[in-house]
């Protein structure tokens, strides 16, 4: 099963030099062993544009779409057996000792 590991951080937080390495070897352990698909950093929510199309009229609103302390900072695609291995891989990505990290499934019927 594919999941979606999303990773949210409030605005105080900075990663570490040693965060960073920790991250770069937990990705390239987890690409290594055919689990994690793919997966990217963001940058900062406050570039982001907001796109809705209501009643045939396009909105662009500068800023992300939702307005909270915490704010999506990088995604993970994983493949593992079970809602549990993914919750158990979640654990051990670093971003969860410093973040939050919702692990949502791939509705793959859609797709």
């Amino acid at each position: 099963m594919k999941f979606v590991f999303l990773i949210a951080h409030d605005d105080t937080f900075a990663p570490t030099p040693k965060l960073i390495r920790a991250i770069t070897g937990w990705v390239k352990t987890q690409s290594r062993r055919g689990v994690r698909l793919g997966g990217e950093p963001l940058k900062p929510a406050g570039e982001a544009v907001t796109i809705r199309i209501r009643r045939g009229q396009t909105q662009r609103v500068s800023g992300p779409f939702s307005r909270s302390r915490e704010q999506v900072c990088a995604t993970e695609l994983v493949e593992v057996a079970d809602f549990d291995a993914a919750i158990a891989l979640a654990a051990t990505h670093p971003m969860a000792a410093v973040a939050t990290i919702e692990v949502r499934p791939v509705w793959e019927d859609l797709v």
